[in-house]
């Protein structure tokens, strides 16, 4: 079988419930697959090693570049492709074969980035229906990069990148799907969320680091920012209006998070606004920190 063009990098801390079946969906079909890991203590580099995956250890010094960009500079420069994939992820058959029309007809490709929808897995369940994500996940990386904002100071994130995309143009959305199917507990997730929600909302209480960020957001991200009510707008968006009740108990407990979710960024906004935040919180009035 001909392999597709494209470096896979898997991005790691601690993924040893996830990996294997990471590295197993792309290992056959891709030009090379890396691993690229921070110091995890559970076993994920060796099992990554089993399933025939190369492993980089990365160590983050606090400043740019991030885990993300890093990748994109450092696994595989020569290959211009490169697909993100994260340790609870694998590619799906559909994807796949997408690709396979596309990388491997003979002609060239146009688009700089492919977005690719995710297939979302919630306590237990294929959800198909409710709130879509889609991650930038496939870049040539001579036409993309991530922005560099500057949220070095600001909680939540750390190594990583936070809820933006590479800047690549023209960009082109795929109907194959990237399977999320996180192995940890709930509680992982909401507590990961609640993670995210400190750096959300050091972003509201810094505009100016937030409309660095904006233009990297997907539409559908830059559309919600400006709207009141994101609890409740979330929540009816995705149960009602993206019918997640479809989903049963699953669907109702997946749109209860993300509206729960929203809740926690406003709150921890209006803390941090107070001088009550966590370290990190610019002052937005003086530009200092408290």
């Amino acid at each position: 079988m001909t392999k597709l063009p494209i470096v896979v990098a898997i991005p790691t801390k601690n993924e040893a419930e996830n990996i294997t079946h990471a590295v197993r969906s792309v290992i056959d079909h891709f030009q090379a697959v890396v691993v690229v890991d921070s110091d995890s203590t559970d076993g994920t580099r060796d099992l990554a090693k089993a399933e025939g995956a190369e492993v980089m250890p990365y160590t983050w010094d606090g400043k740019y570049p991030r885990k993300k960009q890093w990748c994109m500079d450092h696994v595989h420069p020569e290959t211009d492709w490169i697909l993100a994939l994260d340790g609870d992820e694998a590619v799906s058959p559909e994807l796949l074969a997408e690709l396979r029309r596309i990388f491997l007809d003979g002609r060239p490709v146009r688009p700089a980035a492919f977005d690719i929808p995710l297939g979302y897995w919630f306590a237990g369940r294929r959800l198909r229906h409710g709130h879509t994500i889609v991650k930038r996940s496939l870049v040539d990386r001579t036409r993309a990069h991530f922005p560099e904002p500057d949220d070095l100071a600001a909680p939540g994130m750390g190594e990583v990148e936070g809820h933006y995309q590479p800047i690549a143009e023209p960009a082109y959305r795929l109907t194959g799907t990237i399977e999320h199917r996180d192995l940890d507990p709930v509680g992982s997730w909401i507590d990961r969320h609640s993670r995210y929600a400190d750096w959300e909302a050091w972003l509201e209480v810094n505009p100016v680091v937030r409309e660095e960020i904006r233009i990297a957001k997907t539409r559908q991200g830059r559309l919600f920012h400006r709207a009141p009510l994101k609890p409740l707008l979330s929540f009816a968006y995705g149960y009602v209006y993206k019918r997640g009740f479809l989903d049963g108990r699953a669907g109702l407990d997946y749109a209860l998070g993300l509206s729960f979710y929203r809740w926690q960024i406003g709150l921890k906004a209006r803390e941090m606004a107070r001088g009550a935040g966590a370290p990190g919180t610019s002052n937005t009035l003086t530009g200092e920190r408290p």
